[in-house]
């Protein structure tokens, strides 16, 4: 409603209130006057009512207003029969009115008694009947009034009535939430304009209600589940579906679920009062749950929540969850497609941003499947940049702006490795060198292979580009995965396998889940460091534990599959690895133990421009029969020892250093490696 039909139906809705009130006054003075006469049916307040003149009667007061009265459409809502909304009256009169308590301990007879009660509901107010008073009825299911209180111990009817606070707000006009509920549910907010695919879900979801709703009532609704792995998408659709009914959206986080179960009766009940006085509809993100370790507590809190509240209650979930007896609506909410996507990016970006980044957004599009959140977040931190890398590079500006947007969800999940290697870091045979090339290249021409030259439209099966790198301890495995990840501009997250692996059935498939899921929007590079400890050979089904350990491997190798970035997996024994998971693997490179030639450049690559060295002599070094790794630990500590003496590494200091590494490998220094590195 417009400002001024608001304020007319507040001034309209106040008179109403108060003429309901000289009612339920006018009844109790008739009660004192003859407490043996019961209360009239239907009667024009009495002239024993303190008010001079006649009072207004509610339906003159109804007549102009622009919309229902509260009390009328509380009465409505939650089906009120005429005694007990003069209960609910009586009540707020208590609080709107001070002569009230007054007349209550006259209508008692007993001047301690300044406050209604069923009993003196039932002696004086029209229409009385016992079930007004059972914890079935309105009154009380709905929490209108509070029951006791005050530290009484009184039966049923002699108890102290009082109303709820804000079931009084309610009935006076004010919108105020409750105080009770504001913890834990709160409005939606706004949301982006949905993408036609996502309102082509929210008008299918808006008719499925609707339909439901006309056929069978309220309390039959089925509780929807919004599957998908993008929250935005799914707000902005329970958004637009609710609005096409009129409901308003409320969020509830699954995190804040109370587990307490008298706790739990509680929010439930006062959230479906709150869901009938503001025609609301209930939003639970549940999509986190699974980041909360699988509580059960909370499991069993969110099937009760779904099962037993009335009214409209939308589940934002990751993978479909199981109703128990609860009819059950799935609507799959997908991540925009190509065309939407651009859209999406023009919109954020603005026209004069977009028309400068003409031909970056199909890379950007190919490499990140970002959702509706991280696409205008990315959008809006371009614009606010403006600087220089995006007059300068504005595709590396747009895609380092990807990749910040998709890092969060993967930083608690893996360890991100910042690339510094490049190709001429790397020291391997010219054939690994050549393999790793192509993995860059399947990498960054995918999206022609599978979309334009329709590859894609086979199947899911077979699109990930897994690699696996097999070579002993210090062979340059971790660090080539540093080389493509600079080469490809992507993020390289390291797998830290004891965050993953776990003793629990079910719990290492979540992990990898979790890992695979929040990986899919940035098109990150995975790093499964030393996987033999996890994707070793399956073993012959021998007990619960051999059928679980397979079934931790086969869901793997799924995901590896589908997985649209590139997946590295590292092994010091490749024979330790199933000869099925090696099948499906794209790429495997052999790290070789580097030869004397090899060793010796890389001793010449050992130290930094900045480095101050003198008489190092490469070829005497390369008798040290090491892999790269342990050369560069040899030259970090021989530059620790040069810097604690104030000289240039020499071939001394490289050969204390020597003897400490081989110390701490537990190998003997022999003269045949080491002979004329001093004299």
């Amino acid at each position: 409603m417009p400002s001024s039909q608001i304020d007319l139906w507040r001034d309209g809705n106040q008179r109403y209130l108060l003429a309901a009130l000289e009612e339920v006054r006018a009844a109790l003075d008739r009660h004192a006057a003859d407490p043996a006469d019961p209360a009239p049916q239907a009667e024009a307040p009495s002239s024993l009512s303190s008010q001079e003149d006649t009072p207004e009667d509610p339906g003159d007061a109804e007549v102009d207003l622009p919309a229902p009265p509260a009390l009328e459409v509380l009465c409505q809502r939650l089906g009120l029969s005429v005694f007990e909304r003069a209960i609910l009256l009586l009540c707020a009169g208590m609080e709107l009115d001070s002569g009230f308590a007054a007349r209550c301990a006259v209508a008692q007879g007993d001047p301690s008694r300044r406050f209604p009660t069923f009993s003196l509901a039932l002696a004086a107010l029209p229409e009385p009947h016992w079930s007004a008073v059972s914890p079935a009825g309105p009154l009380r299911y709905w929490r209108l009034i509070d029951v006791g209180g005050g530290g009484t111990a009184a039966a049923l009817t002699a108890s102290p009535l009082r109303i709820d606070e804000r079931v009084l707000h309610f009935l006076a006009g004010l919108e105020l939430w409750d105080d009770r509920l504001a913890g834990m549910i709160r409005p939606l907010g706004v949301t982006p304009e949905p993408v036609p695919s996502h309102r082509a879900v929210a008008e299918r979801l808006a008719a499925s209600l609707q339909g439901a709703t006309g056929h069978e009532g309220g309390e039959s609704l089925p509780v929807v589940q919004l599957v998908g792995d993008d929250p935005e998408a799914k707000r902005a659709v329970a958004a637009t579906a609710c609005a096409a009914l009129g409901l308003r959206v409320q969020v509830l986080a699954v995190a804040d679920l109370p587990t307490v179960p008298a706790e739990l009766t509680e929010m439930i009940r006062l959230w479906e009062r709150e869901a009938v006085l503001s025609l609301s509809a209930l939003f639970v993100d549940a999509g986190e749950l699974d980041g909360l370790g699988g509580d059960p507590a909370r499991e069993n809190a969110l099937a009760r929540l779904a099962e037993e509240v009335r009214g409209v209650v939308l589940l934002s979930v990751r993978e479909r969850r199981q109703v128990r007896q609860r009819r059950l609506f799935a609507f799959d909410v997908p991540r925009p497609g190509r065309v939407e996507q651009d859209g999406l990016w023009r919109s954020a970006l603005g026209a004069d941003v977009a028309d400068r980044l003409n031909g970056h957004l199909d890379a950007v599009i190919s490499n990140f499947q970002l959702g509706i959140g991280s696409i205008l977040s990315a959008g809006a931190q371009l614009a606010a940049e403006a600087g220089s890398q995006l007059a300068s590079e504005p595709g590396h500006a747009l895609w380092d702006a990807c990749r910040s947007q998709s890092r969060p969800r993967l930083e608690g999940l893996a360890q991100r490795i910042d690339p510094v290697a490049d190709w001429d870091t790397l020291v391997l045979p010219e054939a690994q060198k050549s393999v790793l090339r192509e993995v860059a290249v399947h990498v960054r021409q995918r999206q022609a292979v599978y979309e334009t030259w329709g590859f894609a439209g086979r199947g899911a099966r077979g699109l990930g580009v897994s690699a696996l790198f097999a070579g002993s301890s210090g062979t340059g495995k971790t660090m080539a995965a540093e080389v493509l990840a600079r080469e490809l501009r992507l993020d390289l997250y390291r797998i830290d396998l004891s965050t993953v692996v776990s003793k629990y059935i079910g719990e290492t498939e979540k992990n990898l889940r979790r890992v695979f899921d929040a990986a899919d929007e940035g098109g990150a590079i995975l790093l499964f460091d030393e996987a033999d400890a996890l994707f070793g050979k399956r073993s012959e089904v021998k007990d619960s534990h051999d059928r679980y350990a397979n079934i931790e491997v086969s869901y793997l190798l799924q995901r590896m599959e589908a997985y649209r970035g590139l997946a590295i997996l590292t092994t010091n024994l490749k024979d330790s690895l199933d000869s099925a998971f090696l099948r499906r693997l794209r790429f495997v490179v052999q790290f070789p133990f580097p030869d004397v030639e090899q060793r010796a450049e890389i001793w010449r690559r050992a130290f930094p421009k900045a480095t101050p060295t003198e008489g190092l002599d490469a070829e005497k070094l390369a008798r040290l029969g090491v892999a790269g790794g342990t050369i560069r630990n040899i030259a970090l500590s021989a530059a620790f020892l040069a810097a604690d003496e104030g000289t240039p590494v020499r071939m001394a200091h490289l050969l204390r250093a020597s003897r400490g590494e081989y110390l701490k490998l537990e190998r003997s220094l022999s003269d045949a490696e080491t002979r004329g590195w001093v004299i």
